[in-house]
């Protein structure tokens, strides 16, 4: 399916996207990243880059790295010639605080998937491939303590009636990048697919998002120990690793632009979570504070996986337990206490 295709990752230096580019290199396809590093870094992709001389460009045998703003129409058209299949992850995005405090900026994410989509198609690529959200799922659906209420990719249809009720900006703009790809496919025959993302974590993730967040707390042993809400909100978290296989399984199998879960169908509350990290690492605050003025989302998320089992054979290896253990020991390999210290108070201030 891979092997000497020309596949175009845009976001591909981001949490998530470096993780696919890792999967997609090993398998001999030849890859181009384009990347503005707004979030994503290219330390993420731990390759012996060369840089061209007086250009933001990064080479190294099957990979390519290209810096740039996708929202730019030159830009976009560039990368994408002579492109065979283009998974799409680049946006603006962050953690339930930046989601509530940047709504202008998550709307910017609705110009850059028509751009990328428009000039992919002129290109005359075979394949498209989205990376979309849990934030399409009405909030309604999750606004029970302890729920065992599985999201179905038909919860979240826009083209049912009282289905599309999407969580704020961020949410709507990734709904509205799926109605593009089934668009595309309809009326011009492109191959393209959407992979609703649930609370994706591990290793090269930043302190915006919870997982991260509780690492960060425990191993600078903050005391009192912060924990945003009651903590008693839970979320399907899903190893990331898993998540990129359930992208590359998305590309090869669903051509008609529909979407597909990628997650888990169990939950952990943030509370159980925090305990979790404390019994791996050795340690455990005396005082925990909860502090409830802080934004959650919402209260309960799982996702269905009857589709993603059935058409992709997709099921997520990576239990919470193992997860969270690989993720705080490249934590703890790759971050300076007093560089996280400054990165919890920095986000503090912003939020």
């Amino acid at each position: 399916m891979w092997r000497s295709k020309k596949i175009l990752v845009t976001g591909g230096a981001s949490f998530i996207g470096s993780h696919l580019v890792d999967k997609l290199a090993s398998t001999g396809a030849e890859v181009l990243v384009a990347d503005d590093f707004s979030s994503g870094k290219l330390e993420n992709l731990e390759y012996n880059f060369e840089r061209k001389s007086g250009k933001a460009i990064w080479v190294t045998d099957n990979l390519t790295v290209i810096q740039g703003d996708l929202k730019e129409r030159k830009f976009t058209r560039l990368v994408l010639q002579d492109i065979d299949i283009v998974f799409h992850l680049a946006a603006l995005h962050g953690g339930r605080g930046y989601i509530h405090t940047h709504p202008a900026d998550c709307c910017t994410n609705m110009l850059l998937d028509q751009l990328v989509f428009e000039e992919a198609y002129r290109a005359g690529v075979d394949r498209i491939c989205f990376a979309s959200s849990a934030c399409v799922y009405p909030s309604y659906l999750q606004e029970e303590t302890g729920s065992s209420y599985l999201l179905k990719e038909a919860d979240a249809d826009p083209f049912v009636r009282d289905k599309a009720f999407a969580d704020l900006e961020y949410g709507w703009a990734k709904l509205m990048g799926e109605m593009a790809l089934r668009a595309y496919h309809r009326q011009y025959g492109v191959k393209t697919s959407s992979v609703r993302i649930f609370t994706a974590y591990g290793p090269r993730e930043n302190e915006t998002h919870a997982v991260i967040a509780l690492i960060a707390k425990a191993l600078i042993k903050m005391d009192p120990y912060e924990i945003w809400g009651s903590g008693e909100q839970d979320r399907n978290f899903t190893y990331v690793e898993d998540i990129a296989d359930a992208l590359l399984l998305t590309c090869q199998k669903i051509e008609d632009g529909s979407a597909v879960n990628a997650g888990r169908d169990d939950r952990i509350t943030i509370n159980d979570a925090a305990e979790q990290i404390f019994k791996i690492i050795g340690w455990r605050p005396k005082r925990i504070h909860r502090d409830l003025s802080k934004p959650v989302g919402v209260v309960s998320r799982a996702a269905d996986l009857t589709k993603a089992r059935k058409l992709l054979g997709f099921e997520p290896n990576v239990s919470y337990l193992e997860g969270f253990t690989r993720t705080i020991q490249w934590y703890e390999t790759n971050k300076d206490k007093e560089e996280v210290k400054r990165n919890l108070r920095r986000l503090l201030i912003e939020r």
